[in-house]
């Protein structure tokens, strides 16, 4: 079930990443009327759908059209690293890499182990490595790569920069989206079916990730994973546990 659910989405994987950089204008704002048009193109059955009314909250004072645009952008992110999690949820269950996980040469935890149990068994100093990478993403994607505005103020929902300045002046190194330009010569049109593409695989996999958490943690709660969940007694929200802690006592236990 998994591989098939697996390849499901890969047939949005065209669609993982918006356009890349084209120009600094700031006319990509959103009003509430556009978010509901979107909704009936996402999915028309559902339409649109913001029991918070999240879309007025007025986020840190900063007007509608910049609230919308951090939730856009807070919802494709999220789609995106559930996509992540999702595939690499399925990896871990069915494939075991050869090659050493540490300079030790220390084995990758065995596929005997639910997903959730083999982040458990990689060393701490593996896993601060891994949050280091995705902060400096995330600083780059707020700085806008130092070309683009920030996506309150006007950037296209889900562009993520492009590394080309610290490429030019730091070290080589590849675009996240389309890294060799194959599709520098895409229509708009099929750059937006595209991203509307991804927001529906994005919002299936959040659903799809959380299943598979909730199957392993909480056995039952996913009567169709019965079959294939692996029984986890750990805290899938406490990403260092056992390892680290800044809630009590000595952080590095």
């Amino acid at each position: 079930m998994k591989l098939a659910v697996f390849a499901s989405l890969l047939a949005g994987a065209a669609a993982f990443a918006p356009a890349k950089n084209a120009a600094k204008t700031t006319a990509m704002s959103e009003t509430k009327a556009d978010l509901e048009a979107l909704a009936e193109k996402l999915n028309p059955q559902v339409g649109f759908y913001d029991p918070l009314n999240l879309c007025s909250g007025n986020f840190w004072n900063m007007g509608d059209e910049a609230t919308i645009g951090f939730l856009r952008q807070s919802e494709i992110k999220h789609g995106r690293i559930a996509m992540f999690a999702f595939v690499g949820y399925i990896v871990q269950s069915n494939v075991h890499f050869p090659w050493p996980q540490t300079l030790a040469g220390a084995a990758h935890p065995s596929t005997d182990l639910s997903p959730e149990a083999q982040w458990d068994a990689v060393p701490v100093g593996a896993k601060w490595q891994i949050f280091a990478v995705i902060a400096a993403l995330e600083l780059w994607d707020e700085c806008g790569g130092g070309d683009l505005p920030h996506y309150t103020k006007g950037r296209k929902p889900g562009q993520y920069p492009t590394f080309k300045p610290f490429r030019d002046a730091v070290h080589p190194v590849f675009d996240l989206y389309d890294p060799f330009g194959f599709n520098s010569k895409m229509s708009e049109e099929t750059k937006e079916k595209r991203l509307r593409a991804e927001i529906n695989n994005g919002r299936l996999a959040q659903l799809g990730i959380f299943g598979f958490l909730c199957a392993d943690k909480i056995p039952g709660s996913v009567p169709a994973l019965n079959g294939i969940a692996i029984p986890y007694s750990g805290d899938p929200m406490v990403p260092f546990e056992g390892q680290f802690t800044y809630l009590e006592g000595n952080p590095f236990q």
